[in-house]
Order: C-alpha cells, then sequence, then structure tokens
C-alpha cells in the first residue's frame, strides 16, 4: 500500500508542476499586469511603473523565459510566489484566503455528502413510492436551480424571517459582524454568518449525492449477495447497511474525495453573494487584475486539492471495501 501511494504521488506531483508551470507560462502570455493601473491617468509615472514591474518580475520587458526561471527558484529557494502588480503578496494572500474558504466549505461539503448519502439510500428502499417520487422533484428542482438564484432566495427568506421577528437572527454578509459583550459571543457570531452559505451549498450537494447514491443503492440491493443474506435470515436493515450500503459507498468515496478538493474554488458564487473573500472570489480577482503570480498559485492551490483528492480516493477506497488490496 505504501510504495502504491508513493508512486502515486511522484506521478501527481508531475502532473502538478506541469499544469502549474503552463498556467503561469499562459498567464504570462495573455496578461499584462501594466493594465492593473489606470491607464487614462496622465499624471501616472508609467517609468516608475514600470521599474516596479521589473522588480517584481512580472514586466513584458523581461523575456519570458527569464521571468519563468526566477519564478521558478523563488518558489523552489524561499517559497515566495511573487507580489501582484500592486504590491500584494501572493503568500499573505492565499494563506488568509484559504482558511475563510477551509470554513465555510469543510461544515457545507460534509453536510451535503452525509445528508446526500442518507436521503439517496433511503429514498432507493422506498422506491416507487411517493417519498420516492417527492424526494425526486425536490432534487431536481434544486439541481435545476443555479446555485446564485438559491442563495438570494435564501437572503430573501433570512430578510423576511428577521424583519418579521423582530430579530437579527439571520446574519448573512461578510465572515463575521457585531459581535455581543456576553461569554461565546463570537462563537454565535461566526455560527449566524456561516449558517446561509452553508445550507446554500448543503442543498445542492444534498440533491446531487442523493441521485447518485440512490441509483448505486438500486443496483447492490438487487444484487445476489444481498438476497442470498436476506434468505439466510439476515434482517433487511442490517442487510442494506452492511452489504448494500457499503458497496455501493466504493464508487461514491472517489465521488466525494474529488468533489471536496473541487469546492475551494467551485464556491466562487456562494462567496460573492456572501460578501466571503476566499479563495473563489480571489480566482476571479486574479484574472480581472491581470496578476499573473497571484493566477499561478491559486492553480497549484487547485491541483494540490486535486492531488489530494486523488490519493484520498485511493485510501478511502480501501477502507470501505477491504477486498481492495494493493501492493
Amino acid at each position: 500500500m505504501f510504495y502504491y501511494l508513493a508512486r502515486r504521488l511522484a506521478n501527481y506531483l508531475l502532473l502538478l508542476f506541469v499544469a502549474v508551470s503552463f498556467a503561469y507560462l499562459l498567464a504570462s502570455f495573455s496578461m499584462n499586469p501594466k493594465h492593473a493601473y489606470d491607464i487614462t491617468n496622465p499624471s501616472l509615472d508609467w517609468a516608475a511603473i514600470e521599474r516596479t514591474l521589473i522588480s517584481y518580475n512580472i514586466s513584458d520587458t523581461i523575456p519570458i523565459t527569464e521571468r519563468y526561471i526566477n519564478w521558478l527558484t523563488s518558489i523552489f529557494t524561499e517559497w515566495d510566489w511573487g507580489r501582484g502588480p500592486t504590491g500584494s503578496f501572493v503568500n499573505a494572500e492565499v494563506s488568509r484566503r484559504m482558511w475563510v474558504s477551509v470554513r465555510l466549505i469543510v461544515i457545507g461539503s460534509f453536510v451535503g455528502m452525509i445528508g446526500g448519502v442518507t436521503v439517496g439510500a433511503w429514498t432507493a428502499t422506498k422506491q416507487h413510492t411517493w417519498i420516492d417520487r417527492t424526494v425526486t422533484i425536490v432534487a431536481l428542482i434544486l439541481l435545476s436551480t443555479p446555485v446564485v438564484v438559491t442563495a438570494t432566495l435564501l437572503q430573501i427568506g433570512a430578510t423576511q424571517f428577521n424583519l418579521a421577528t423582530g430579530t437579527n437572527f439571520f446574519e448573512y454578509i461578510g465572515e463575521t459582524g457585531q459581535i455581543g459583550n456576553y461569554p461565546g459571543a463570537w462563537i454565535v457570531d461566526r455560527a449566524q454568518h456561516l449558517l446561509l452559505p452553508t445550507l446554500a451549498m448543503s442543498l445542492t450537494g444534498i440533491a446531487s449525492y442523493s441521485r447518485y447514491q440512490r441509483n448505486l443503492m438500486l443496483d447492490t440491493l438487487g444484487a445476489d449477495y444481498v438476497r442470498t443474506a436476506r434468505a439466510k435470515g439476515l434482517r433487511k436493515s442490517k442487510a442494506v447497511t452492511r452489504h448494500a450500503l457499503r458497496t455501493s459507498m466504493v464508487p461514491m468515496a472517489t465521488f466525494f474525495a474529488f468533489a471536496v478538493a473541487g469546492l475551494f474554488l467551485g464556491a466562487t458564487i456562494t462567496e460573492t453573494v456572501y460578501g466571503w473573500h476566499g479563495l473563489g472570489r480571489y480566482s476571479v480577482s486574479s484574472i480581472i487584475g491581470q496578476d499573473i503570480n497571484a493566477t499561478a498559485a491559486v492553480v497549484a492551490f487547485s491541483g494540490v486539492s486535486t492531488l489530494t483528492g486523488a490519493l484520498l480516493s485511493d485510501i478511502l477506497i480501501v477502507v470501505v471495501d477491504p477486498r481492495v488490496r494493493v501492493s
């Protein structure tokens, strides 16, 4: 198992290096950091700006191969991902925004996964009943509704609730707000600001995962080994949980791992609607702001997330299905 994972890790690291290098070169060819400044402003000292861009290693007057070598050298020797056109440090921005995204995503992804598996497995055992049909209709509505619409509707509902009750129970703009003077007030404040964004992400996750889990459960419920277990006297609940559910979780483990990796950059809409300054918004602002180094850093983080998801999927498959053995 160890040598198998080591080989996979080596392959992933090579692919990561190629992907990040390609992203840097593509960004260097297509972006012009000078456009981050107001080119219509006649009072700007363009000579000074050019000297600044040269010192940041992002000026188009430097050959791209030289910029690439300097960029790689600074990363491998100092772990310095460079600076943006306006002087912001990429390392500091990614480090700060990464944890913002973690707070938003971890709870939402786990609620979506656990809820989706539970709902999907449950509806599979209720196939063709009104419960199954109702859950299917609700799931399809949620999947057909854009995330921005779902998030906005939740905001409207929260606003109406606050007005009707005369309270500020729902706080949904930004990561934090006005903190009270009672013990644990900061925890309550964080929870209030997490509630609606987490719900917006969880609803889509539950709807999506439940559809996958239901179909996989229907395949395993009709398998010979499940029928044999029932024929031997095993109760239906145990046959479902021990055999059908566990087997159907094997392909879901891979899906979960890669889904979590993609969520870090896939929550851009949710972060924008609720005013969270995470990596999703940073990836968009980096491209708009002609920030070559930040764009490459975001791609690198996305690649590391995908790499982690790939390794996690291999481990989860072995945990879920002990029959899987690799040398």
